[in-house]
């Protein structure tokens, strides 16, 4: 069986942490190639049971009926390796993002081996997310599937809804933490186990798998004198994190923590963290294309050699498939509190769009992703862009390097003056919200889309323009 190593950043935000009191959960999808297409769907409400079975490794479960709509972001082509969902928002205005992959170590995998036909990344939101009304109900769900079923990686996962964000992650087959991220914190999760203490007599912050505890004190897997360190005890620690993983945590805390020391190696960068200030969505999609720009690590840098430009592995990166950020707010009505943000594409070239979540229908240019490159759907557009922006950003072309800022500039503009806009411009009921939205999302995307190809126009002149050039010297007449 393939397992599709998707190699992601998490950023996870507490309502009281953000600048409008709004819950997020945020994620990059990379993927092992350049080349993973994406698409915004909007899947309607079922009543009827059904059977899931997943083509990509056989795992199957009956379904409960009245299944919640909800917004997926699903792969181009679903029918060899199934759905990878991977981000959405129900219409109880629940987000769920699924999965970050991450690591469990050799002594746990030997004790509670990993499932081959167990539920994994590809099934998770599809069997959770349209079934659950809080994000406490979506860790219970997934947990019991999980315990039920077993789980075919190892992973991590996130909830949340007006109030609450949970963390999930999972550790061999069968066993699993969740942790409530606090009100006032905010969490960089790359692709190794994060949760730190457990205090198991806390309830309200902390679901377990119902033996955790005893299983690792049966099996002797807790080395501390006290405690219980989940990341410790089943987390995997090797060389190689040390570049690939633990970098990430120090680049994205940098745009918070400004006075971080310089070990973006550093195993011991904790996973609960406060930020002197508030943050907003433009930070998180900051953070998410981040390519340790100010230090010698930057592959697009000045000052770095070329050892250290290529020494650790950065954020935004050519493997970026789609950013999401599902922002659940509170201080507007809950018709229209949910927006599911979302790029395509290479992070550093491109911007988020805020597409609200109660809708029925999601733009055309969105979701009708191709496998065949074309420059009319967004997730080809912004990659037929990045691989024309990236060798030039490379060179240090100012002339790009500014079209690219403006572009950004633009793009965040765009997406939060029509938040504004139209949240002050919205009916309050539900049925009235939803024909407003959707048309509303479809004119948001039309702008984006004019923008996006105006810059395709800009990049593929400045690229041909400096293109080495080649001629033949004409035979005389």
């Amino acid at each position: 069986m393939r397992i599709n190593r998707s190699s992601c950043t998490a950023v996870l935000v507490g309502k009281e942490a953000s600048v409008d009191h709004a819950t997020m959960i945020a994620r990059n999808e990379d993927a092992e190639g350049g080349i993973n297409p994406k698409r915004l769907i909007y899947v309607p409400a079922q009543t009827a049971s059904r059977e899931f079975k997943s083509t990509f490794n056989g795992f199957h479960v009956q379904l409960p009926g009245d299944a919640l709509g909800h917004t997926l972001t699903p792969m181009a082509d679903t029918s060899a390796d199934g759905e990878w969902g991977e981000s959405g928002i129900n219409s109880a205005n629940v987000g769920m993002s699924a999965t970050e992959t991450e690591f469990t170590n050799a002594a746990m995998l030997g004790l509670d081996p990993l499932v081959p036909d167990g539920i994994g990344e590809e099934a998770m939101l599809s069997c959770v997310l349209p079934f659950v009304k809080t994000a406490r109900e979506g860790v219970e769900r997934l947990g019991q599937l999980i315990s039920e079923f077993g789980t075919c990686e190892s992973n991590g996962i996130a909830f949340n809804d007006v109030n609450e964000v949970w963390y999930f992650e999972t550790v061999g087959g069968h066993h699993w933490a969740a942790q409530r991220i606090p009100d006032d914190a905010y969490v960089i999760a790359p692709n190794q186990t994060g949760i730190q203490e457990i205090n198991f007599a806390d309830s309200a912050n902390f679901i377990t798998a119902p033996d955790l505890q005893a299983f690792a004190q049966k099996n002797h897997l807790n080395t501390a004198r006290e405690g219980f360190n989940f990341r410790e005890i089943f987390g995997e620690d090797l060389r190689s994190d040390r570049f690939y993983n633990t970098p990430r945590v120090w680049a994205a805390q940098r745009h918070f923590q400004k006075d971080l020391p310089e070990v973006p190696e550093s195993r011991e960068l904790p996973f609960i963290l406060h930020a002197p200030r508030k943050i907003s969505v433009i930070d998180v999609a900051m953070v998410l294309s981040d390519h340790m720009q100010g230090t010698p690590y930057d592959p697009y840098g000045r000052t770095g050699t070329d050892e250290e430009k290529s020494r650790y592995r950065p954020i935004g990166m050519n493997r970026n498939q789609e950013m999401h950020i599902l922002e659940i707010r509170s201080d507007v009505p809950a018709s229209y509190r949910a927006i599911h943000w979302l790029a395509m594409g290479m992070n550093p070239f491109t911007f988020p769009l805020p597409f609200y979540a109660n809708v029925s229908d999601t733009p055309a240019f969105f979701k009708n992703t191709t496998n065949d490159a074309t420059t009319e759907n967004w997730y080809w557009l912004n990659k037929i862009i990045a691989n024309m922006v990236d060798p030039l950003f490379t060179k240090r072309d100012q002339d790009v390097m500014n079209r690219i800022l403006n572009f950004r500039r633009a793009g965040f503009a765009l997406g939060s003056g029509t938040v504004a806009k139209n949240d002050a411009g919205l009916a309050v009921s539900t049925a009235d919200a939803t024909a407003q939205l959707t048309a509303a999302n479809q004119a948001m995307a039309d702008q984006a889309v004019a923008l996006t190809k105006a810059l395709l126009t800009d990049v593929t002149t400045m690229a041909a323009d400096r293109l080495t050039l080649q001629f033949e010297k004409g035979g005389e007449m």
